[in-house]
């Protein structure tokens, strides 16, 4: 079933591409942003990643893939389409992203690698049919040594030098560089281009613009020398041998011939550039020619391989070096070079634009360019990506959070890369490698992964700070991209799972620094919630993809349960679990003679039991043998949570202890460690996600599923019966029935969560006016200590950024905001309230008198969220910092004040960059500022999920809040899916529920609630617009569908039909 009736462009070609009708997804944004300095480059006999660093990458020719500009590839990616600038200033091309290595040398950023540009990911589509960039290049020299010089001055407690502290945008001087990619209607092979590039400054400015293509260097690793038959003629020789190297040449003077033996023939055609005001002629492009191979004379002065290199474009349009392109017009990387420089260069306020294609057509009338049916079609793909996306989100959400779901979207689909490694040839080397690999880089990182082989189109947290995959990242990302790519999601997690990911043990790939290191266990969960999103939103219940990723994650939970749980107690030491800096020291290094015992390790594993019990159980509709395995699950998580409560040891005098992870004083989990002698135990006492964690382990179990199962429900009554300690020790409530008459499994009783509760919706705690901090505020004036073998160790409130070089420095796990967390904490709390229903309220916050249900005090974390990426009053978001004002003792800003300030107004209310978004990696605890890298559409691109949820009942950043509200519908008749700004919709009565917002958050589909015969719900709106029947506009009755999600007679019903759900 499809999103939409009648079915968007976009939908019918994911149709096509996954009958596999045609091959849509064949090209897209499949280049990353950076390629030097990463583990995988890394050829060092120290290990050194940084060493391949930017200025190298320019001459240096990359083994694994490709790093480009606004790049455009196939999904092997043989052939890639970048593109390359110059102001007629700098002393390089600008062809890739320029930022700070990490590491501790003199270039290395003060809080790790970061990149140091103004770029935007505008819009793109699952299928890539249509795509939009924008790059902000500086009309002056680009600062490249100040941005090294200034961060080289600032230590780990200072902010970072940003390129906008360097005055390079100052009075608008700049360009904006707008690419845009499409797809032809009909065939997916026909590719086109345009870039536009307006000069926003008030003088004129040259600038070069010149479009690239070239091939992958797959020849120079001894890798394509292969045997096979010129033709199918039997008299052929068959041992002939030939080297295959793709190749280009000059056809026309307007036309590049890319000969490729997999790809096959094709052109990149381009149009003359009509030019500007004043120019009487047009612009043609002169192609340049050199060879994808390193310069080897340049970097380490011994002879080049090929004459003409890899930085032959910088040598010959920068400095002039006409012998650095082939004159012979040939090679393996080409351009198109227009030069805009007559009568100065582009007027002020004026643009220049050019149009190219790269098409199968080898015929006469292939070589030319059509620019009107060019045109033609890319503005027809921007209507397609509109009413997409307006299928994905039919509901009045005010513009300005629309405008931040797309471009989220946008980001997350620009961040699929190619990703190449393969450890056996890394580790032993290439067949035509000159040297062995090193004894270090042998015996070093990643040696044990042998089985990687990894050559597909992956999700990357970031395109130029984490272009590597990291698997608790990619979990995150399944659920934004389940939205408005199904295949997609799936794809991500199978791949996570199949054998040359996946260790022989059954250990999931952690990332490329450290594959080994151990994350957070959260694959269940996005395969089974990415399950229900396509099943809710697609009509598409792929019980194969769930059952086949469950099979492989039974070894993965093995795994864990083998290699994690040392001691046999039920309580694991998971190290890294990626929350890098939360503890006291390192936790995948602990220092000697200790054991740590960790509270959120033990938590995840619950919840992964959880999450394996309740797909087991989905599988088990139509396969009883799943109804056994999910029993097996249900046990496991019950001696977990036994474990949490009550360590399984004894005295010395071999009565059993009851000790525990919780700690009755403080009323929270804390982690413990263990010394050397195993009954001498100290609790670390940190306000932390790692004590928050424990409430992801909680699930409602529906009466319909004991009646639909009953070997289930036999196995869960002898346990309750014959274990009934187990409900004695306040681990869970199985025995008392809840809302609806479902039983309740959870780590904490009523008593521990609200305990809990009092601190997470506590503003001197863990509640931030933008979400759920990682550590409690109270470290702010009570850091936590604490003394090792004479080694002091503290942790205290770090709102921001990390003071400290642990796990590069580039990410704080000690009081920030983090999307991921936030996410799970607002699942538990629905959880929560489906069986508590209106029986449990939390004062939120602490202190206001206000007391919200469980469900509405996960839609107000939502909302919090939500206004990081919303303009205050006075139209400052809160993701690029506050203002800064004056104190008691100042009279005046300084100067450095004053231009943070300038910066922020025109961020914020300049007509070219208010409408623009950034998602950073982690946000301040305090101001919301965001901070880390500042692209993670991985997972801070769950926000486009929570505007799904709550965007049309949002309100205003630093109002009250309200325990429901809802827009009116009186201008209703107005929408209309097209991208124009639309009116704020006013506020009227209450119409909204809590029951159904956790339905729908959960993801139940209309059947789910059907069957579970919901009293109150409403089958017709409330709301009178709805009742008119005069339009028979097809996108109106889109909303009108949509927005039955949020009617309901009675608050206080709670009747939902769980069994349906994720949890």
């Amino acid at each position: 079933m499809p999103l939409s009736s009648p079915v968007t462009r976009e939908e019918f070609k994911l149709t096509e591409d996954h009958k596999r009708e045609k091959y849509w997804k064949r090209w897209g944004t499949y280049v990353s942003e950076r390629c030097w300095g990463v583990p995988r480059e890394d050829y060092t006999d120290e290990g050194d990643a940084w060493q391949f660093d930017f200025e190298t990458s320019k001459s240096r020719v990359f083994r694994w893939s490709e790093q480009g500009m606004a790049g455009i590839s196939d999904t092997k990616q043989h052939i890639n389409l970048t593109m390359a600038l110059w102001n007629g200033k700098d002393s390089i091309l600008k062809d890739s992203l320029f930022g700070l290595p990490g590491g501790a040398g003199s270039k290395s950023g003060n809080h790790g690698e970061d990149v140091k540009e103004l770029y935007y990911y505008l819009d793109n589509t699952p299928t890539h049919s249509y795509a939009k960039f924008l790059y902000k290049y500086p009309i002056g020299e680009f600062p490249y040594q100040q941005l090294y010089d200034e961060n080289a001055k600032r230590g780990k407690q200072d902010e970072e030098f940003e390129i906008t502290d360097t005055g390079a945008f100052d009075n608008n001087n700049y360009f904006d560089i707008f690419f845009e990619f499409a797809k032809d209607d009909e065939d997916p092979e026909e590719l086109y281009f345009r870039i536009t590039a307006y000069n926003r400054s008030d003088n004129t400015a040259p600038l070069h613009i010149m479009p690239q293509i070239f091939f992958r260097n797959t020849w120079a690793w001894g890798l394509d020398d292969i045997n096979e038959n010129e033709n199918e003629n039997e008299n052929e020789n068959e041992n002939e041998s030939r080297e295959i190297k793709p190749h280009m040449r000059q056809e026309t003077k307007n036309v590049i011939r890319v000969s490729d033996h997999k790809l096959g023939e094709r052109r990149l055609v381009f149009a003359p550039a009509p030019g500007y005001e004043g120019l009487e002629n047009d612009i043609e492009p002169k192609l340049l020619f050199c060879d994808n191979d390193t310069n080897f004379k340049k970097l380490y002065d011994v002879e080049n391989k090929s004459k003409y290199c890899k930085d032959g474009f910088h040598d010959y349009i920068v400095d002039n070096e006409e012998t650095a392109c082939n004159p012979d017009n040939e090679g393996t990387k080409a351009c198109g070079w227009f030069v805009f420089d007559q009568n100065g260069g582009v007027p002020p306020g004026d643009y220049v634009t050019i149009r190219y294609k790269l098409t199968c057509d080898l015929s006469d009338e292939g070589l030319i360019l059509d620019e009107d049916k060019h045109d033609e079609v890319i503005e027809s793909r921007i209507e397609d990506a509109d009413a997409f996306y307006w299928a994905v989100a039919p509901l009045p959400i005010p513009q300005h959070l629309r405008n931040v779901q797309r471009q989220a979207f946008a980001g997350l689909l620009w961040s699929k890369q190619f990703y190449h490694f393969i450890h056996d040839y890394w580790y032993r080397g290439d067949p035509d490698s000159d040297l062995p690999p090193t004894i270090g880089r042998a015996n070093g990182r990643n040696k044990e992964w042998k089985n990687l082989y990894n050559e597909d189109i992956l999700s990357m947290p970031d395109n130029f700070e984490y272009p590597f995959y990291c698997s608790w990242d990619t979990a995150f990302h399944t659920l934004p991209l389940a939205m408005i790519d199904p295949d997609f999601a799936k794809s991500q997690l199978t791949l996570l799972t199949r054998e040359w990911y996946m260790s022989p043990q059954g250990q999931i790939p952690a990332y490329e620094w450290n594959f080994s290191d151990s994350n957070p266990p959260v694959q269940a969960w996005a395969a089974y919630r990415t399950y229900k999103i396509e099943k809710k939103m697609w009509g598409n219940a792929d019980r194969s993809f769930l059952e086949s990723v469950f099979q492989k994650l039974m070894i993965n939970f093995t795994w864990w349960v083998n290699r994690k749980d040392m001691s046999g107690n039920g309580i694991f030491e998971g190290g890294f679990l990626g929350l890098d800096n939360i503890s006291l020291f390192n936790r995948s290094e602990p220092p000697q003679g200790i054991q740590l015992l960790q509270s959120d390790a033990s938590g995840w594993i619950a919840w992964y039991s959880l999450t394996m019990m309740n797909i087991a159980l989905e599988l088990a509709k139509e396969n009883p043998v799943y109804e056994d395995i999910a029993s097996k699950f249900f046990e496991h998580y019950l001696l977990i949570a036994d474990a949490m409560t009550f360590l399984n040891k004894c005295g010395k005098d071999g009565v059993p202890t009851e000790d525990s992870l919780w700690d009755d004083e403080d009323q929270f989990f804390y982690d413990k460690i263990s010394w050397s002698d195993q009954n001498n135990m100290s609790t670390l006492k940190v306000r932390s996600l790692v004590g928050l964690i424990p409430l992801f382990a909680t699930t409602t179990i529906e009466p319909e599923t004991l009646s639909l199962f009953p070997s289930f429900k036999k196995r869960l009554n002898w346990l309750i019966h014959n274990k009934n300690y187990l409900v004695k020790r306040h681990i869970a409530s199985m025995e008392a029935k809840g809302a609806g008459d479902r039983l309740l499994l959870s780590l904490v009783n009523k008593d521990r969560l609200s305990s809990i509760l009092q601190k997470l919706f506590d503003e001197t705690e863990f509640l931030s006016k933008y979400g759920i901090r990682s550590l409690s505020k109270y470290h702010e004036e009570n850091p936590a200590h604490i003394n090792i073998h004479g080694a002091d160790y503290c942790v205290s409130y770090l709102p921001g950024e990390s003071d400290s070089g642990m796990f590069g420095g580039n990410s704080n796990w000690r009081g920030p905001i983090w999307f991921p967390t936030n996410f799970l904490l607002i699942e538990s709390l629905l959880r929560f309230y489906l069986y508590y229903g209106s029986t449990l309220k939390v004062e939120c916050p602490v202190g206001s008198g206000e007391y919200l249900n469980l469900g509405q005090a996960a839609e107000e974390i939502q909302q919090r969220l939500i206004h990081i990426f919303m303009g205050d009053d006075n139209g400052y978001r809160a993701y690029l910092g506050t203002p800064q004002e004056l104190n008691d003792d100042s009279v005046e800003l300084t100067t450095k004040q004053q231009k943070y300030n300038d910066t922020l107004e025109k961020l914020n209310k300049d007509e070219h960059f208010k409408d623009l978004v950034n998602f950073y990696e982690y946000f301040d605890g305090d101001s919301g500022k965001g901070y880390g890298a500042k692209w993670q559409c991985g997972w801070t691109a769950l926000v486009a999920r929570m505007i799904q949820d709550v965007g049309v009942i949002c309100r205003a950043p630093s109002t009250p809040a309200r325990r429901k509200s809802v827009y009116s519908m009186d201008e209703i008749e107005n929408y209309e899916p097209r991208p124009s700004a639309y009116p704020l919709l006013s506020r009227r009565k209450s119409g909204k529920s809590l029951v159904d917002l956790t339905a729908h958050k959960l993801d139940a589909d209309y059947d789910d609630v059907e069957r579970s015969n919901i009293p109150g719900l409403s089958r017709k709106s409330s709301l009178k617009t709805f009742e008119s029947d005069g339009s028979d506009n097809g996108f109106l009755k889109q909303v009108r569908e949509a927005m039955k999600n949020y009617q309901i007679k009675d608050e206080n019903e709670v009747n939902i039909n769980c069994e349906e759900f994720e949890a």
